[in-house]
């Protein structure tokens, strides 16, 4: 069990890093282009653009706040989430451990960002019509995804699991 269990933490540990990595090896490419031309503000395709924001607040904008103790104080909460996701992650089934672990990759890149430049790089813009979507960046879209599918397993293989124990 033991074995399994450290077979399990370390494979789990190198998705969280793995993901870790591609966010911000995505985001020293967009913060170069920004740094070497000024600006970024590239056009993809009609729904989608490359457009650098600098975000103070949480997911997609959220909270944000001129005020460094509130900042502060976010920042805080999101380290203790990190740490229930963790033990979450360590704790779960192999499939649920597995996108607690996805989240906690996301939110890792977050929080770096946070720590070391007191804002979060946001890049990719998708649009359609002239509506804009929140600007993210490839961590938010692990931290969405994985909340997401911990929705749907919790919603309906959660109720069967239940449903087959009776």
């Amino acid at each position: 069990m033991i074995r399994f269990l450290d077979k399990k933490i370390i494979y789990y540990f190198l998705i969280s890093l793995s993901i870790f990595a591609l966010d911000r090896i995505s985001k020293i490419y967009v913060i170069n282009i920004a740094e070497a031309y000024g600006q970024v503000d590239i056009y993809i395709n009609k729904f989608l653009n490359i457009i650098l924001v600098w975000n103070s607040g949480i997911g997609f904008g959220l909270l944000s706040f001129e005020k460094q103790f509130l900042y502060n104080l976010i920042t805080l909460i999101i380290i203790l989430v990190n740490l229930v996701i963790l033990y979450l992650g360590i704790k779960s089934n192999n499939f649920k451990g597995f996108l607690f672990f996805i989240i906690l990759g996301g939110s890792l890149g977050n929080l770096f960002d946070r720590l070391y430049y007191s804002a979060v790089p946001d890049f990719i813009d998708i649009n359609y019509n002239g509506f804009h979507w929140f600007i993210f960046n490839v961590a938010d879209i692990f931290i969405s995804v994985g909340i997401i599918c911990l929705i749907y397993v919790e919603i309906f293989f959660d109720k069967e699991e239940k449903l087959n124990e009776k």
